[in-house]
């Protein structure tokens, strides 16, 4: 087993959420043996009850016959974007590092083995995967198996999970699962080459050879982006939207440690340069959802306008600082105290960033619907709730990474819970070996919903749940 293995899967992003707090006190409260058996027993149910064909979705019912993604789920259909599949397929790696219960990796290569047979014909997945050949969710599987579309996502990270599954789970099986092995290097072959020559990537490809335009940086449309310049297929185009790049980061340097493949350290620098070009220039020193290839801010979907993003301007910060703490080049680091400082002039009163500020005024921008109209404006009073159109501000933490990686200094990588935390864990696990959520009425992943007061199973939960004992357990090492 790798120490760098279990070291990746209890400090890396597993479930592509943030960072638990750091802690540096330690109980031994919990013991171990009672740590075990909780994630033995939660482990057990899940994979034995709720998985189908080695997958899962997002939510079920308690009976399970109500199964959750992007939207209801036959008993065929698994989903790939987190927290699906290759979250929870991530979590039970970290639980087999934790305490080298094979079960733990029977129950991982499952899940890896049913991302392997959903990889579309172009190389990487879509959100869900359908077992049914006839399915209504089916793809071009690479198996042949499947019908329909041959369309590979980065949206919301989901070619990029998978791939980090894969990857993580042929180490764990030494390269020998033949099936794992050949779905996560073509994969990454294909992964390569949808990189454009800027360094960038869309947010899908089918297949088809990328244009070559020439590599400049990012500017102002001269034109009226209210009215003109939509591009229909805006997902061929370079894409920030949804931390697709952050996501990108962290499987290709997944992929260089176990593979040892510079290809992969060549990416992550080449996807580096494009993030500096990209830095929209004064007064507006952030990033932008997506960009044509003349690198100016385009239209997605008709609710997200072209704009400087609050929420992708952050993740790139974060990503390029992840990306000068693998090359150590301090190139990496150059855009960040403009675009720090923008920020914080961008701040709302509410000390929230906007999703959107309008191109050069800076003002922040909005939409409201009617119907299936939406229509700009600058007030915040009547805005749709199916949307994210403010987003906290990380601006103290990423400083302060800033900082510390400017000096060449490095937090802590302890990420493990304390043990309060760890307690509580066990304490709501239930006789069945289940973790038991109750709807109330909050906006779920998917848009799923249940009746208020309903409970349901959470596979994002059942993932930090289990990877959190698993960090507590190498804590006690």
């Amino acid at each position: 087993m790798s120490r760098l293995l279990c070291l990746v899967l209890t400090i890396s992003p597993i479930f592509w959420l943030a960072p638990r707090e750091l802690v540096a006190q330690r109980s031994s409260a919990a013991s171990k043996d009672v740590v075990r058996e909780a994630m033995k027993r939660a482990a057990t149910y899940y994979f034995e009850n709720v998985s189908t064909h080695g997958g899962y979705v997002y939510f079920y019912s308690l009976d399970l016959q109500r199964r959750l993604g992007e939207g209801v789920a036959s008993p065929d259909q698994i989903w790939v974007q987190p927290p699906g599949t290759p979250t929870v397929g991530m979590a039970y790696l970290a639980a087999w590092c934790a305490t080298q219960d094979e079960y733990y990796l029977k129950a991982a290569t499952a899940a890896a083995e049913a991302i392997a047979y959903g990889q579309v014909q172009s190389g990487g997945w879509t959100n869900c995967i359908d077992f049914n050949p006839q399915g209504d969710r089916a793809s071009l599987y690479k198996n042949g198996k499947g019908r329909g579309r041959n369309t590979s996502s980065l949206d919301d990270g989901q070619t990029q999970s998978a791939i980090r599954l894969l990857v993580l789970a042929d180490e764990a099986l030494h390269f020998r699962n033949l099936q794992i092995h050949e779905a996560a290097i073509t994969s990454l072959d294909a992964l390569l080459a949808e990189q454009f020559p800027n360094g960038a990537f869309p947010q899908v490809w089918d297949g088809d050879q990328n244009p070559d335009p020439p590599i400049q940086n990012a500017n102002y449309p001269s034109y009226d982006w209210r009215t003109e310049g939509r591009i229909k297929n805006y997902w061929d185009y370079y894409t920030l939207n949804d931390n697709v790049c952050g996501y990108l980061v962290q499987t290709l340097m997944d992929a260089h440690r176990v593979y040892g493949d510079e290809r992969y350290k060549m990416a992550i620098e080449q996807l580096g340069n494009f993030l500096i070009r990209a830095q929209m220039p004064d007064p507006q020193a952030g990033w932008a959802q997506q960009y044509n290839y003349d690198m100016q801010p385009i239209w997605a979907r008709k609710f997200e306008p072209p704009g400087v993003s609050g929420d992708e301007s952050q993740e790139a910060i974060e990503t390029l600082l992840k990306i000068h703490a693998f090359t150590g080049d301090d190139k990496y680091l150059e855009p960040i105290p403009k675009a720090l400082a923008y920020l914080k002039k961008s701040l709302l009163p509410d000390n929230q960033l906007a999703r959107y500020y309008e191109l050069k005024t800076n003002r922040p921008l909005y939409m409201e619907r009617r119907g299936d109209v939406y229509s700009l404006t600058y007030s915040d009073a009547n805005l749709p709730d199916h949307y994210g159109w403010k987003t906290p501000s990380r601006l103290p933490d990423l400083e302060r990474q800033y900082e510390l990686q400017r000096n060449g200094r490095t937090e802590p990588k302890d990420q493990s819970p304390p043990a309060r935390e760890v307690q509580e864990i066990i304490r709501s696990l239930d006789q069945q070996g289940r973790w038991i959520s109750t709807y109330t009425g909050e906006r779920l992943i998917g848009q799923a919903k249940f009746p208020r007061g309903d409970k349901y199973l959470s596979s994002e939960l059942f993932s930090q749940n289990l990877t959190s004992l698993a960090g507590f357990l190498n804590s006690l090492k």
